[in-house]
């Protein structure tokens, strides 16, 4: 016998009135009133473009450069001016001295005195930038070309080619880059281009290894593989994804060789391997100096000083750039 049965005849037995069931109705759903403005409708915001969110986030990071950063470009673009228009700077000569003028100070005249042929220090600085710099550009340029070739081909291959092309690197990379450029400028002779060339050949391999593990970095992205299971060619797989998204190390890294490359045109210059007299290479002018340091100290430090400017300078510019704040 069930609970239910028992419950019924206990009712029946005792007489009394069993409870009418309870029944639960829904309440009615009643709609929210729905506010129609009177007034005009505003017009939506125009949609961002590529170029003002670019222009946008251009405009924070510069407003957020330290001011080291801002002296450091302005050291930059003051030495470009004087290797561009060195004319707007001063009107004296660089190669032509002025008789009775010799080893003058500093003054009004002459802001950083003469040499010992009586020329003007100021004017051999300024159209020496045109040399130093004019070098350190083709040195970085040797470096990063023939460096990203080696690199991107290193990188992207792999196999046999990977592991000639990284023995010849780790052969350069074991000889000291100042003696390579010596010996390279041997091989090809004196003067302002040949060290350049010298000191962007001792940098190539500096490039290839870098280079060559950001290609091997880009080359395991998911959308690299995408691309080649997509049915992409080799060559455009490489030169549209994995080429541009391996650079960004590599420039930064092109700033800091601009540096180097400065330094150690200045030091072959100052050794005797570089520009030959009179041209107003920093280098030379250093080398020329050290024999008045006692008497006119100006002629060796001023140009010492700059040279320090210029590549703590560009040090500032790659430590920007890779830390991507410019």
């Amino acid at each position: 016998m069930t609970t239910t049965s028992s419950t019924a005849d206990l009712g029946a037995f005792t007489g009394a009135a069993q409870p009418a069931p309870q029944r639960y109705e829904r309440a009615a759903v009643v709609p929210a009133a729905v506010v129609v403005p009177t007034g005009p409708i505003p017009a939506a915001p125009p949609p961002r473009t590529r170029r003002g969110t670019w222009a946008h986030r251009a405009i924070q990071r510069v407003r957020s450069a330290p001011l080291s950063l801002w002296l450091a470009w302005g050291v930059i673009a003051l030495v470009a001016l004087w290797a561009l228009v060195p004319g707007l700077f001063t009107g004296y000569s660089a190669t032509v001295g002025v008789a009775g003028q010799q080893l003058q100070a500093p003054s009004a005249a002459h802001w950083l005195g003469t040499d010992a042929l009586g020329r003007d220090g100021y004017a051999r600085l300024v159209f020496g930038a045109v040399h130093s710099l004019s070098g350190a550009f083709l040195a970085v340029a040797v470096g990063l070309v023939l460096g990203t070739l080696l690199g991107v081909l290193a990188g992207s291959i792999g196999g046999w080619v990977e592991d000639v092309i990284m023995r010849i690197v780790d052969v350069l990379l074991s000889v000291p880059s100042l003696l390579l450029s010596l010996s390279i400028i041997i091989i090809l002779g004196f003067g302002t281009l040949n060290a350049a060339v010298a000191v962007g050949v001792a940098s190539v391999a500096s490039f290839a290894r870098l280079m060559r593990s950001e290609v091997v970095r880009v080359r395991r992205s998911e959308y690299v593989e995408a691309a080649f299971g997509s049915g992409g060619r080799f060559g455009v797989v490489l030169w549209r994804h994995v080429l541009p998204n391996s650079l960004t190390s590599v420039i930064a890294m092109a700033a800091l060789q601009f540096g180097s490359a400065i330094l150690s045109i200045s030091t072959l210059g100052f050794l005797g391997y570089g520009a030959p007299p009179p041209t107003p290479e920093w280098g030379l002018l250093i080398a020329e100096g050290r024999n008045y340091i006692a008497t006119a100290w100006w002629l060796t430090t001023v140009p010492g000083l700059v040279v320090v400017a210029v590549v703590l300078s560009a040090n500032r510019i790659s430590a920007a750039l890779t830390q991507g704040r410019t």
